[in-house]
């Protein structure tokens, strides 16, 4: 188990941990919560090795597996497929273990090499890497992309990946959703439901803390409490105890009062001196209660926009993306009215952002037209923060800017930056050194300084912390305008959404249920992706065409066709399957002939070549299987 018993520990002049209190025990899995600042990266950074406490004793089993996500990706010419199996470090050593025997021709060695490579399950690695890939998102033609070829935000994916694959007795994830679209969400929740180690994991998504995690520690002010259940769980009880702390020091300093009020009466009074003393005795062995004293965390409410015309954006034949003989949505029909409060749902690359952009002026339209109604007003909060903010700017000066642009007195931006806990020095602190949190919160404040009537948000909680996305939720529920929200945090969208839209396969289309269907039609999508080879087409959406009757004659009739054409290539398929089951028979036989202690030099070297040409036979048949797979995908 994992232990810590009167613990300290400092980062520079901070006090990180004071006399911190922890068991783990094994199988848990377990949330760690608090404030942006705590120290729980620190605490992980203990527990991975990197740290050492300064005093106290810490207990973490010394023969455990230990997995984590790496902060940074290097570039690499490898596919993605084999980057992560790269992870494994035990894998990555039977596997060169068996190409020096192979080199040096060495039957004993490969015999061992071989019995290695088979603890480590080195002929299912390539599946299971690809399985954790796409479930993540991936595509089958990124499979093969070099990492190199990936963004800041897909090699988190494969970092994450990797932290997944390798064997491991303790997992440790830190906000290993910040990356993440709804679907892998969904995917990932499953995954680690199925996790048989420990688990300690650090989000800010409270419905992912209380799907994944049984057991919550609360961080503070250099103190750990555990609780038990998820993160509402953890609320409820915590408000309790709160309540139950702030009633017993009132109690206390009522008690302080009424003794301390008779010793200062009686002190002098010879009848009354053995009583005064006892009470002055008992106020000295009190246990002085702290008093509750709670962080202010932010609270804010959008202004009431100017004007309230009905429509707000229509498109029409909007076709969105980057390249006219390419565009990632075609002939969009939408229309955001007065009090729409749509959520936007989709993959990641299904072009939620792409529309976003494209309705807020960002995105020129490819074909078509953004038709805003008179008089509004759009505020629009970027996923990628520096993608409208200066980073050699302070947030004071955004704000002065802004107050030009729409006719607001320049002296009033530090007051207002101040609401959004911009005090001192950091109102005047370079954005490009503020931290995710804080340059997530001056997009918040400019935004609602622009008093609009049509709010595009693009993701704002990825940087926020647990308070903060409910201060932003509270303030959403009173926004008086539409809005359109892309997130992935299903506290907020459920807060804040009356319907949905769904994005995908280069369509929008109102979406017919609540994030509950769309969790499990994300699920339903995943499993016939996997039992069909990729194809998630067949995960019929519910939601789209009134004409339900219409649109399944259709997908049928469309099925019929493809399997038409399908059909040869399954044949081939199946035949390459044949020869490869052919083939791990021939493999198994040599692999235990080589280890038979009875063959002679001769024939271990003979059948050593033999196996090595065997294994490079599987391979090329596992190549031409995947490319099978691959063109009846496209056609699919």
């Amino acid at each position: 188990m994992i232990r810590l018993q009167g613990l300290n520990l400092r980062r520079g002049a901070r006090q990180v941990l004071d006399d911190a209190e922890l068991t783990v025990h094994p199988g848990e899995k377990v949330g760690l919560v608090g404030a942006n600042g705590a120290g729980k990266s620190s605490l992980f950074g203990l527990l991975l090795g990197k740290l050492v406490e300064d005093a106290g004793d810490f207990e973490f089993p010394a023969h455990w597996r230990v997995a984590s996500v790496a902060q940074d990706v290097p570039d690499s010419e490898l596919p993605a497929t084999d980057f992560v199996c790269l992870a494994d470090t035990a894998l990555r050593q039977a596997r060169q273990a068996m190409l020096d025997a192979e080199r040096d021709a060495d039957g004993a060695r490969m015999a061992v090499a071989a019995e290695a490579l088979e603890l480590a399950q080195a002929y299912s690695a390539q599946s299971r890497a690809e399985a954790l890939l796409l479930g993540l998102g991936f595509t089958l033609a990124q499979l093969r992309h070099p990492v190199r070829s990936f963004s800041g935000g897909w090699r988190m994916r494969l970092a994450l990946a990797q932290a997944l694959f390798q064997p491991s007795d303790c997992m440790l994830l830190d906000e290993p959703t910040n990356h993440l679209d709804l679907d892998a969400l969904v995917w990932l929740e499953n995954w680690l439901g199925r996790y048989p180690g420990t688990l300690l994991v650090i989000s800010h998504d409270r419905e992912f803390l209380d799907a994944v995690t049984q057991v919550t520690v609360h961080l503070e002010n250099g103190r750990l409490s555990r609780y038990s259940g998820g993160y509402t769980a953890f609320e409820q009880r915590r408000a309790l105890a709160l309540t139950q702390q702030a009633q017993a020091y009132a109690r206390q300093q009522a008690d302080i009062a009424r003794l301390s009020g008779f010793v200062e009466r009686f002190r002098a009074k010879a009848t009354k001196a053995r009583q005064a003393q006892s009470r002055l005795k008992a106020l000295e062995r009190m246990q002085l209660l702290a008093p509750v004293v709670l962080s202010h965390p932010l609270h804010f409410q959008f202004l009431v926009p100017e004007r309230q015309p009905q429509q707000l954006l229509r498109a029409r034949s909007l076709d969105c993306g980057f390249s006219a003989q390419h565009p990632v949505l075609r002939a969009v029909e939408r229309d955001v009215l007065a009090g729409a409060r749509i959520g936007v749902l989709g993959a990641n690359g299904q072009g939620k952002s792409t529309l976003v952009k494209t309705l807020a002026g960002v995105l020129e339209p490819l074909a078509g037209r953004v038709h805003p109604g008179e008089g509004v007003v759009l505020g629009y909060f970027a996923q990628q923060e520096m993608d409208v903010l200066r980073p050699d700017e302070s947030p004071l000066q955004h704000m002065q800017r802004l107050a030009l642009a729409i006719g607001r007195a320049g002296a009033e931006a530090r007051d207002w930056l101040g609401r959004f806990q911009f005090g001192g020095e950091l109102a005047t602190q370079p954005v490009g050194t503020l931290s995710g949190g804080e340059r997530a919160r001056l997009l918040l404040a400019m935004l609602v300084w622009q008093r609009p009537n049509v709010l595009l948000l693009d993701e704002p909680t990825n940087h926020l912390d647990l308070p903060t996305r409910e201060a932003l939720a509270l303030a959403l529920q009173e926004f008086a305008g539409a809005m359109l929200l892309v997130s992935h945090d299903r506290a907020l969208l459920r807060a804040v959404c009356d319907e949905y839209w769904l994005v995908a396969d280069g369509t929008v289309a109102d979406f017919d249920g609540d994030l509950d269907d769309y969790q499990r039609w994300v699920l339903e999508r995943a499993r016939l992706a996997a039992r069909d080879g990729g194809s998630a087409q067949q995960g019929e959406a519910p939601g789209g065409s009134d004409n339900r009757r219409e649109q399944r004659r259709e997908s049928a009739r469309q099925r019929r066709e493809r399997d038409a054409v399908l059909a040869p290539l399954r044949k081939r398929q199946a035949a390459e399957q044949q020869r490869l089951d052919a083939l791990e028979a021939r493999r198994g036989a040599l692999e235990a002939a080589l280890a038979c202690a009875s063959l002679s030099p001769g024939e271990r070297a003979e059948q050593g070549r033999e196996l090595k040409q065997v294994m490079l036979d599987i391979e090329a048949c596992e190549q031409r299987w995947l490319e099978l797979e691959q063109q009846m995908d496209a056609l699919a």
